[in-house]
């Protein structure tokens, strides 16, 4: 049997929410091993006059422990 552990983290990029993802993952694996799946539990964005300036994800991010 496994053992399962979630972490919530935030990340931000000036592209896209699907670029803020990945940063968030590989940001989380230079310190968390064994990551198998990513919830995109919530996205924003900041808007500057009438651009979008930078993209934000909330995620959930669940890793197998050893």
């Amino acid at each position: 049997m496994a053992i399962m552990k979630v972490i919530e983290v935030l990340a931000n990029s000036e592209k896209s929410w699907e670029e803020a993802t990945r940063k968030a993952v590989k940001q989380a694996a230079k310190s968390v091993k064994n990551i198998k799946s990513v919830f995109v539990q919530s996205q924003s964005a900041v808007v500057n006059g009438d651009n979008v300036t930078e993209f934000r994800v909330n995620l959930k991010i669940t890793f197998e422990v050893n």
